[in-house]
């Protein structure tokens, strides 16, 4: 791998040119991290940088990081009316987005937004700025009518006194979202995901195991292609990369169905069963806490409702994966069990796993099972989250 390489992080803005705009913001220092990041996911870039930009980071340095044409004053190829997919103003500040507002073009960054808003192309700006003017009524005033006009303004938190830019991640994951979601055939999905808990008394609870990884993974992957998605989460262990638009926090399995009924009662495209959910949960829990050193307790474990055929009729009509995990199983097994979920749920797919794999470099991270039988492996966790991806995409909803 060369210096100016990066590793393949995604593919959701493949074949997309964007023209990233740096204004004279102290937070332009970040823009070769934004840069290489829009690369990982599939990007083409071009740069255009202001006067005042040029003054904080060098276009050598934006050259090394896009490996794209760099402009920075007028010249005769006036590169900054090309075709672009989208244009990323990062950091935009009050200056700039003033002057696009009021249609000024007094440099060619500003003639590329103002070319944008004519054809358009989606604008994503993220402001930096000191906090006082960020409060002051008249950048709500440039914001509000920004958007009004069909611009994406995503705005950090303030710390030290300052609103600074969102994360690099963020910003392309949003980024890749807006151009997205401009495409046919986008679906709304439904993903659950992480462990489920059953409690014993106030204070006790047991619980099964999932990290929630491979759910936010999928999450965040049908997020950057353009869907709209809603994450209802048991308990996890890690986070997602990024932040998503709608979580429900779901611990227990009779809390996350009722969330998924009445979820069920909006139009929703697909559904996506990662969660674990407990298979037997405590009968009657003990009210405020169990004493200690009572000797042997004795505890009724019944049940538990399961939600993907509580949901089948619910969700009649829709796209459908659940998972199943097995342990010491072979793969036969594996596969011949997941079909018999995928029959008696009636699912469109199956993800199947063994516990023993999880962690094994030299196995298969999963196989997916569609209804016709045929099972196909996925090797690492980025073939799982694009399976499920093309399973929602080329599916049509079956009754919608």
């Amino acid at each position: 791998m060369r210096d100016t390489d990066v590793e393949t992080h995604g593919t959701s803005l493949a074949g997309k040119n964007i023209l990233v705009g740096i204004s004279g913001g102290i937070a332009a220092v970040d823009s070769v991290r934004i840069a290489r990041e829009l690369r990982r996911h599939g990007a083409t870039l071009s740069v255009c940088m202001t006067n005042s930009a040029q003054k904080i980071i060098t276009p050598l340095a934006l050259s090394w990081a896009t490996q794209g044409e760099i402009i920075t004053d007028w010249d005769g190829d006036m590169g900054q009316l090309s075709h672009f997919d989208a244009v990323l103003v990062c950091p935009a500040t009050r200056n700039l987005l003033a002057c696009h507002l009021h249609g000024i073009i007094s440099s060619p960054l500003l003639m590329a937004l103002s070319a944008a808003r004519g054809n358009n192309t989606p604008l994503i700006f993220v402001p930096s700025m000191h906090a006082d003017l960020a409060e002051d009524p008249v950048t709500s005033e440039i914001t509000d009518s920004l958007l009004t006009q069909g611009a994406h303004v995503i705005w950090g938190v303030e710390e030290e006194g300052k609103r600074k830019t969102v994360e690099h991640t963020q910003v392309v994951a949003e980024l890749a979202h807006v151009v997205n979601s401009r495409q046919p055939e986008r679906k709304s999905a439904v993903i659950t995901l992480g462990a489920t808990r059953s409690a014993l008394d106030d204070v006790r609870y047991i619980q099964n195991t999932s990290s929630g990884e491979t759910g936010w993974g999928i999450a965040v992957e049908l997020y950057r292609h353009g869907h709209d998605v809603t994450v209802v989460a048991g308990v996890t262990t890690c986070k997602s990369e990024i932040d998503l638009p709608l979580v429900i926090i779901s611990p227990s399995p009779e809390q996350m169905l009722l969330e998924l009924k009445a979820l069920a009662g909006d139009d929703i495209d697909c559904w996506i069963h990662s969660a674990a959910v407990l298979d037997y949960v405590v009968d009657k829990p003990v009210e405020g806490k169990i004493a200690s050193l009572q000797g042997e307790l004795e505890l009724t474990l019944v049940e538990g409702e399961k939600h993907i055929r509580e949901l089948r009729e619910l969700t009649n009509g829709a796209t459908r994966i659940g998972f199943k995990l097995e342990c010491g199983v072979k793969i036969h097994d594996l596969i011949h069990r997941a079909l018999a979920l995928l029959k008696d749920a009636e699912l469109d797919a199956v993800i199947a796993n063994r516990l023993e794999d999880l962690d094994d470099p030299n196995k298969p991270r999963a196989h997916l099972v569609d209804s016709t039988g045929e099972h196909w492996a996925l090797n690492d966790h980025q073939e799982l989250v694009n399976a499920v991806r093309v399973l929602v995409e080329a599916n049509d909803t079956k009754g919608h």
